[in-house]
C-alpha cells in the first residue's frame, strides 16, 4: 500500500514538473518573441496584472476559506466516520482536530488556486477599471456616464459574484464540519444558546450572504438596460415600471434579510432566519410576476404611447454604438436622366468600374500565375493606386507558399528550404486581354511592374495568410527563392525577423517547444540561425493585440518596394445601454486600429485610427506606446487606407431600420429599408457591399468607396444607397442617397429580372451553355452617375475542360434599356445611341481632378481606332472559321465605331 501511494506521489510530481517546464518554456519563448517585435509591453502588463489579479483572489479566498473552516473546526466535539469492512461491520474513524486543520488547509488552497486561475484571466476587467476614459455621453434612465457600464460595472459584478461564490463554498463547508461533529442541530442552528457556537457561526455567514443577494439585486437595476425584447434592447415599459422597482425591493428585503439572520446569531430559536427567507422569496416571486402583469394589461393594450421614449432611447443609443449617429444624409430627386455629357463628365468613373469579380479573377489567376504547384493565391485584394496622378482600382492576390503542396514533404523542405511565398500578382479591375483574361500589370516570377510605381524590390512572402508552422533561415540549406527555367533560384534571408538560435541550449528549448528532435540533431541549424514562428498573420496580430477583433478581409499593399500587409481590427463590447445587440459582435463596435505587418520582416505596428473611441484610449492607458496615431502611420501606406467591408456591412444592417428616427414609423416599419437578394447560381443571397472609384453627387473629384443600395421591406424598387468613404480627410464619412418615395427608380432584382428576360440576353446565354461552356453571371454593380443609376454585370465563360473564366460580354442597364456587347464602352455607347465615345485610359502624363477627365477626351479617337482594328481582326477570324453570322455582326460593329470615328472628328 506505502509503495502505491510512493508511486502515485511521484506519478503526481513528474507530471506537475512536466507541466510546470512546458508552461516556463512557453512563456520564455513567447518572451522572445515579444521582444523581437519590440512589443515587450503587452508580454510585462499581462503577465504583471494576471499576477496581481491572480495573486490578491489566491490570497482573500484562502484566507476566507481557511478561517471559517478552521474556526468551525475549533468548535466541540470531533469527526467521527463510521466505514463498512468486508465483513459487513462498521468500523468507526475518527479524524484528529489536527489533521481535520491540514486537510482543511489543503482544500482551502485548491480552491483558491481554481479560483484565482480563472479571475486571472479577468485581469482586462480590473485593469480597464483602473484605466477607463468617460464617453462623454449618459445613459437616459440613471444619467451614468456609459463608461460605468463599460468599465466600473463589470468589476462590481464580478467582486459580488466572487463573494457569493466565497460565502456559498464557507457556508456547505462549515455545515459539513458542524453536521459531522455533532454540533448541529437542523430544528435549532443555536446550540444550548451559546451565541459563539455553530448557529452563531452559520447565520452570520448567512447574514453576508443574504448581503451580497441585496447588492446583486442593486447591480442588477442597471443590468435592466441591456434587456432583449422583440421591439427593442435596452429596458422597456414594464422593465421601468415593475422590475426596476422591484428589484430595489428586494435589495431592500435582502438587506432586511442580513438584519434577521444577525439577529438569528444571537437568539435562541430560529424564527428570524426563517422569516428572512421567507421575505426574499416572497419578494423574488413577486418582483418575476408583476412585470408580466404590467405588460399584459397596461402595456400591449396601448404598446406606442408606452414604449415610445424607450423606442426614441434605443433608436440614439443604437446609433451612437455602431457610430451612424453622424451619418450625412442626402436626397436626390430622381427626375435627372443621365446624359451623354454626365457620362463625358465622369469618364473617370465609368473608366473604374469593376468588370473581374473576386473568384473568377481568382481562378484566372491560379491558372495563369500560380507558375507551380506549390504556390497559392488564396485571396483576391481590392485596391487603388494613382497612377500618373489618376486613382486607379486594382486588384491583387499575393503568390503564398503552401507546404501542403510540396512535392516532397520533408522536414528539411518545409521548414528550412521552402520557407516563403514570393511576390504578387496585379491588374487593374476593368481591363482585358483581347482573349477575356485579365491583364496583367504586376505578373510572372520574378514579379515584372510595367510601372515605376508598383515595382516590388522585396517580393519574398515569409509572414501571410497560409504561413502555418514555423521555419528556420540562415541555416546550411540551400533556401529556395523561386523557380527559373530548369533551374531554382536560392537565397540566404537577410532581414531581421525571427528569434535567434544563439547556443545549443536554446536550440534544445527550440526542440522542447516545437516537439521536434530534427532541431537539435539536425547539423544544418546554426548558433546564428533564426526561427521565425507565429508566422500566420491573424494568429500574429490576435497575439499581439489580443483585446482587438481583426476584420475577416486582411489585405496586401504594395508600398515603396516592400509587400505589406493591412489589417483593420475593432474594438467591440456588449456593454451600451439600450443599444441592439448582434450576435458575434455585442451592441458596440469601432473600427479602432489599423494594423501593418511586414510580409518580410515581419514587423507589425498599431495606428489608432479612431482616436475618439473611449475603448482604444482605455487601452493606450493599459499598453503605452503600442500605438500610435495614424497621423505617424507613412504617406504612402496612408493612400491604401480603406474603410473596412465588415463593420460597413453591418452598419448597413443596422441603419436599414434604424434610420427611421420617428417612434412611430419604427413601431410600425413604414419606412424599412432592406439590402437586395439577388438569384444567383449557388441560390439566392444578399447583395455584398463593394468598393469602385466614383464622383459622389455633389462632390468635385472622383474618391475610393465602399458602397451598398437599399430597397424598401417588401418591394424591388431603389430607395436609397450608402457610401463609405475612404480618402484622405473624408475617411470614415458615411453618406445616405436617398430617392423621393413617390418615383420608382429600378432596384438590383428588378434590373436582374429584365436582364434575363432580354430576348437576345437569354438566347446568347443559352447558346454558350449548350456548347460545352459555363457561363457565369458576375456582381450586379449599382453605379450612380450624378443623380440616375446604372447598372453594370458581366459576363464569363468557362469551357467545362478548363478553369480559366474569360471576360465575354458586359451587360448595362440604365431605366428602361439594357445592352450587352463585348466591352463596357461598347455597352454605354449602345445605350446612349452610340452619342457617347467610350471613355479612354489615363494617359501618362502627371493629371489629378478635373484635368484628368478633360485629359480622357482627346484620347478618345485613339481607342475607337483601336476598337475598330479588334472588330476588323475578329471579322477576318470569323471569315476563316466559315462563321458568317458572327462575321457579318463583326462588320456591322466595325461600321458603328468608325461612324463615331468620323462623329469624333468633326
Amino acid at each position: 500500500m506505502g509503495k502505491r501511494i510512493s508511486w502515485i506521489v511521484t506519478l503526481l510530481l513528474l507530471f506537475l514538473l512536466a507541466g510546470g517546464l512546458s508552461f516556463a518554456v512557453n512563456l520564455y519563448f513567447d518572451w522572445l518573441w515579444f521582444q523581437e517585435l519590440g512589443k515587450t509591453v503587452v508580454f510585462t502588463t499581462v503577465i504583471y496584472a494576471k499576477s496581481i489579479t491572480g495573486t490578491a483572489t489566491l490570497a482573500i479566498v484562502f484566507f476566507f476559506l481557511y478561517l471559517n473552516l478552521s474556526l468551525a473546526n475549533r468548535g466541540p466535539g470531533s469527526i467521527e466516520i463510521s466505514i463498512p469492512t468486508p465483513d459487513g461491520s462498521l468500523t468507526a474513524h475518527r479524524f484528529s482536530r489536527e489533521v481535520v486543520r491540514r486537510a482543511v488547509g489543503v482544500i482551502s488552497l485548491l480552491v483558491a488556486l481554481v479560483v484565482a486561475l480563472r479571475a486571472a484571466e479577468r485581469w482586462e476587467v480590473i485593469w480597464r477599471w483602473l484605466k477607463g476614459v468617460e464617453f462623454g455621453d449618459a445613459d437616459p434612465i440613471f444619467a451614468r456616464d456609459i463608461s460605468y457600464y463599460f468599465f466600473t460595472l463589470p468589476v462590481m459584478q464580478d467582486l459580488v459574484r466572487l463573494g457569493l461564490i466565497l460565502c456559498g463554498l464557507s457556508l456547505a463547508g462549515v455545515v459539513a464540519l458542524y453536521y459531522f461533529k455533532g454540533s448541529l442541530k437542523i430544528a435549532r442552528l443555536n446550540v444550548a444558546g451559546k451565541s459563539a457556537g455553530a448557529g452563531a457561526h452559520i447565520s452570520l455567514l448567512a447574514a453576508l450572504f443574504f448581503l451580497l443577494l441585496g447588492a446583486t439585486a442593486w447591480l442588477d437595476r442597471f443590468q435592466l438596460l441591456f434587456s432583449r425584447h422583440e421591439l427593442i434592447s435596452g429596458a422597456n415599459y414594464s422593465d421601468l415600471h415593475g422590475r426596476l422597482p422591484m428589484l430595489a425591493v428586494l435589495a431592500t428585503a435582502a438587506l432586511l434579510g442580513a438584519v434577521l439572520w444577525v439577529y438569528n446569531a444571537f437568539s435562541a430559536r430560529n424564527r428570524a432566519a426563517i422569516a428572512a427567507v421567507v421575505l426574499y422569496v416572497t419578494v423574488l416571486l413577486v418582483g418575476n410576476l408583476y412585470p408580466s402583469i404590467l405588460q399584459k394589461f397596461v402595456v400591449s393594450p396601448n404598446e406606442l404611447v408606452r414604449e415610445s421614449p424607450q423606442i426614441e432611447h434605443a433608436i440614439q443609443a443604437t446609433l451612437r454604438a455602431y457610430n451612424l449617429s453622424a451619418v450625412e444624409e442626402r436626397n436626390l430627386s430622381g427626375d435627372k436622366a443621365i446624359t451623354p455629357e454626365d457620362i463625358r463628365a465622369n469618364a473617370n468613373t465609368i473608366r473604374s468600374i469593376r468588370l473581374w469579380d473576386h473568384e473568377p479573377l481568382l481562378d484566372a489567376f491560379s491558372q495563369i500565375q500560380e507558375i507551380r504547384t506549390y504556390y497559392d493565391f488564396i485571396s483576391v485584394d481590392n485596391d487603388r493606386y494613382t497612377m500618373h496622378g489618376v486613382p486607379q482600382q486594382m486588384m491583387l492576390s499575393p503568390r503564398e507558399m503552401d507546404s501542403a503542396s510540396l512535392p516532397e514533404r520533408n522536414w528539411i523542405n518545409e521548414h528550412l528550404t521552402y520557407t516563403h511565398g514570393y511576390g504578387i500578382t496585379l491588374g487593374p479591375v476593368n481591363r482585358v486581354t483581347p482573349e477575356g483574361l485579365p491583364m496583367l500589370l504586376v505578373q510572372d516570377i520574378p514579379p515584372r511592374a510595367q510601372e515605376p510605381l508598383l515595382q516590388v524590390a522585396r517580393p519574398e512572402i515569409y509572414y501571410g495568410e497560409l504561413t502555418r508552422g514555423y521555419v528556420v533561415v540562415k541555416t546550411d540549406a540551400k533556401e529556395f527563392d523561386y523557380p527559373s527555367g530548369e533551374e531554382n533560384v536560392y537565397s540566404t534571408y537577410e532581414g531581421s525577423g525571427g528569434v535567434p538560435v544563439n547556443s545549443f541550449l536554446r536550440k534544445l528549448l527550440f526542440a522542447f517547444q516545437f516537439r521536434d528532435p530534427n532541431i537539435v540533431l539536425s547539423p544544418l541549424v546554426k548558433n546564428d540561425s533564426r526561427f521565425l514562428y507565429h508566422r500566420d498573420l491573424r494568429s500574429r496580430l490576435a497575439r499581439l493585440a489580443p483585446f482587438l477583433i481583426l476584420d475577416q478581409d486582411p489585405y496586401m499593399v504594395v508600398s515603396e518596394g516592400r509587400l505589406c500587409w493591412i489589417q483593420d481590427a475593432y474594438t467591440t463590447s456588449d456593454r451600451y445601454p439600450y443599444s441592439l445587440y448582434t450576435r458575434g459582435v455585442g451592441n458596440y463596435i469601432r473600427n479602432s486600429v489599423k494594423l501593418v505587418l511586414d510580409a518580410y520582416n515581419g514587423a507589425v505596428d498599431l495606428y489608432i485610427s479612431d482616436p475618439n473611441d473611449p475603448v482604444i484610449r482605455t487601452y493606450q492607458g493599459i499598453f503605452p506606446g503600442l500605438m500610435r496615431p495614424i497621423d505617424e502611420m507613412p504617406r504612402d501606406l496612408r493612400a491604401h487606407v480603406r474603410y473596412p467591408e465588415d463593420i460597413f456591412r453591418l452598419q448597413t444592417y443596422i441603419y436599414a431600420v434604424y434610420h427611421m428616427t420617428n417612434p412611430q414609423v419604427f413601431y410600425n416599419k413604414e419606412d424599412q429599408w432592406e439590402i437586395p437578394v439577388i438569384a444567383s447560381a449557388g441560390g439566392a443571397k444578399a447583395m455584398s457591399p463593394y468598393y469602385v472609384i466614383m464622383r459622389l453627387p455633389q462632390e468635385e473629384n472622383e474618391e475610393f468607396i465602399l458602397m451598398l443600395p437599399f430597397t424598401p421591406r417588401g418591394k424591388d424598387n431603389l430607395s436609397a444607397w450608402m457610401v463609405a468613404r475612404s480618402d484622405g480627410e473624408a475617411y470614415g464619412k458615411l453618406v445616405v442617397y436617398r430617392f423621393p418615395k413617390q418615383k420608382l427608380i429600378f432596384g438590383p432584382k428588378q434590373i436582374v429580372a429584365r436582364i434575363n428576360q432580354d430576348a437576345d440576353i437569354s438566347r446568347q446565354i443559352s447558346l454558350w451553355d449548350q456548347r460545352g461552356s459555363q457561363v457565369i453571371q458576375g456582381t450586379l454593380l449599382v453605379i450612380p452617375i450624378e443623380e440616375g443609376l446604372l447598372y453594370v454585370r458581366p459576363l464569363y465563360l468557362r469551357a467545362e475542360a478548363g478553369k480559366i473564366p474569360e471576360l465575354k460580354r458586359v451587360i448595362v442597364a440604365y431605366e428602361n434599356r439594357i445592352a450587352m456587347e463585348e466591352t463596357l464602352e461598347a455597352s454605354i455607347a449602345r445605350i446612349f445611341e452610340a452619342e457617347v465615345a467610350p471613355t479612354a485610359e489615363p494617359r501618362l502624363t502627371e493629371t489629378t481632378g478635373q484635368q484628368a477627365r478633360e485629359a480622357a477626351a482627346p484620347a478618345a479617337a485613339a481607342d475607337l481606332v483601336r476598337l475598330a482594328a479588334e472588330a476588323y481582326d475578329r471579322a477576318i477570324q470569323a471569315q476563316r472559321q466559315g462563321d458568317w453570322a458572327k462575321y457579318g455582326e463583326e462588320l456591322g460593329k466595325l461600321g458603328a465605331v468608325l461612324s463615331d470615328l468620323q462623329k469624333s472628328r468633326r
